[in-house]
């Protein structure tokens, strides 16, 4: 028989809406850096899918936006 583990049970996450569908945004622009900070980690990675709770396709754009205002110098490819 199954024993009951001591673990306490967890509590399914309530599903993420993406930002961008809810303000019915078309194309991300990558000049727009102070919507683009905000779905970078203080290691100026790309958030995953998962953490940010974008669509594919939004987050395809917005990787595409940040990886074009990388190479303009708008935003760090990394940190100090």
């Amino acid at each position: 028989m199954a024993e009951k583990s001591d673990r306490p049970m967890r509590r399914k996450a309530r599903k993420k809406s993406c930002q961008f569908c809810i303000d019915k945004v078309e194309h991300i622009d990558y000049k727009d850096v102070a919507k683009l900070r905000r779905f970078l980690t203080e290691r100026a990675k790309i958030v995953p899918r998962r953490m940010s709770g974008n669509c594919a396709k939004h987050q395809r754009q917005m990787t595409l936006a940040i990886k074009r205002a990388r190479h303009v110098a708008l935003l760090p490819f990394t940190t100090e």
